[in-house]
């Protein structure tokens, strides 16, 4: 399956090099952005005999749940944010082979008297971008980025784009969970300006 022109000249995107970052709008990207968070979670297993059934599961779980969480409107809004190659004149990318980063972007409220969103028993680092008083945040998760396209700015713009669209919708705040062990993710998350928030060690 090819892009169809209308997306090609679509205009909420972020172009970048030969990559542009938008919202996913098609089953076969929503496929594409699960299959390669299954990639990415099992990628320091690859040896395990077991490994494609493995990701095959994980994929196909993800999928319906991401297609579950975008549907979803009530209460909070959920975004596949895919980046995918820019075409070239006559050689155009099928949309498997054109997808090589994905991220979720929800928007939420904060519930009264909260600082950020609730406290998960995995989250271990919490980071803001510019606090101002507002119940509406943006929270992002599920980064990922194919091996392929690593170290060419696809993550970082990826965020980029997924920050603005928080604001476009209301956020003055936006959110991401790091586990503490997760140096290069601080790293990338602190270089496009989120601060430390909360430190929360499992016990």
């Amino acid at each position: 399956m090819q892009l169809p022109d209308e997306v090609l000249h679509q205009e909420n995107r972020l172009e970048f090099g030969q990559f542009m970052a938008r919202e996913a709008m098609f089953d076969e990207e929503y496929w594409t952005a699960a299959w390669l968070r299954a990639e990415s979670h099992w990628e320091d297993r690859q040896n395990d005999r077991y490994i494609n059934n493995y990701k095959k599961q994980y994929a196909e779980q993800e999928f319906n749940a991401l297609k579950r969480r975008c549907k979803a409107q009530i209460g909070q809004r959920c975004t596949c944010i895919v980046t995918v190659r820019n075409e070239e004149k006559n050689n155009r990318h099928t949309v498997l082979k054109s997808v090589v980063g994905t991220l979720d972007l929800m928007i939420g409220h904060l519930s009264h008297g909260e600082d950020f969103p609730g406290e998960r028993v995995n989250a271990q680092v919490f980071c803001n971008i510019e606090r101002r008083s507002s119940n509406r945040y943006g929270y992002i998760a599920n980064l990922c980025v194919a091996k392929s396209a690593r170290r060419q700015g696809v993550a970082r713009n990826m965020l980029h784009y997924a920050i603005r669209s928080a604001k476009a919708n209301g956020a003055e705040k936006v959110f991401v969970h790091v586990h503490t062990n997760n140096g290069p993710a601080q790293k990338l998350y602190q270089k496009v300006g989120f601060e430390i928030l909360l430190v929360q060690r499992l016990v």
